[in-house]
């Protein structure tokens, strides 16, 4: 099988989770930021705008928010086993988040994955000040990062594979050689190559022949 560079979305595709949500959680204001998510996802709001809106309601939240968090990520079934999958094939896993970097960073190493990039909450004096640092990783950065990352690892975009849930991804999925929508939107799934509806990502390696069904 042709090597194949992987670049999946994280919230929701390879975590169960939204971490916005769970940040939000502890600062009380769970109901308000899930409301603008879901618009965002939906592709009824300009995903950098909701970003802002939403990371506001975090401020003064302690920097031990992303450990708490992180410990109670949900990591969606099959993900490890597709991985191992994928770099036995001799592939390469990436994972572009419209997430948090904090959170990204130690998932990439639970999961041995070659590539990630997120958002750069502030954090001043030990609290989140509610505001991103650098540009935001919108639909445009994360497909400017599976092209980013084709190159820097040696493969064409015909060998790349794109997998998302959201209107977030869709840049980034008609770039990549092929598209999944992984229990995704209906924007994205009438958009997407492949769809696959069960919260399974085995099911994702079972379709491309990486693991036996």
């Amino acid at each position: 099988m042709t090597k194949l560079l992987f670049v999946f979305d994280v919230d929701s595709t390879l975590i169960e989770d939204e971490v916005i949500e769970l940040l939000a959680d502890v600062a009380g204001k769970r109901e308000q930021v899930a409301a603008v998510t879901e618009r965002a996802m939906a592709g009824d709001l300009d995903f950098a705008e909701s970003l802002i809106e939403r990371v506001k309601a975090l401020a003064g939240l302690p920097e031990s928010v992303f450990a708490d968090v992180f410990k109670r990520l949900r990591v969606t079934e099959g993900a490890k086993q597709l991985i191992a999958a994928i770099h036995d094939a001799g592939g390469r896993v990436g994972a572009v988040s419209g997430g948090f970097n904090q959170v990204l960073a130690p998932l990439a190493e639970l999961l041995s994955l070659d590539f990630a990039r997120a958002n750069e909450l502030e954090v001043i004096d030990g609290l989140l000040t509610g505001k991103v640092l650098g540009n935001i990783v919108d639909r445009t950065e994360k497909k400017n990062a599976l092209i980013e990352w084709a190159r820097l690892a040696g493969f064409e975009i015909s060998q790349t594979v794109a997998v998302g849930d959201g209107a977030n991804d869709l840049e980034m999925m008609q770039a990549a050689g092929l598209s999944v929508a992984f229990n995704a939107k209906a924007i994205v799934r009438d958009q997407a190559n492949i769809v696959i509806a069960k919260q399974d990502l085995k099911e994702l390696g079972i379709a491309l022949g990486l693991i036996r069904s």
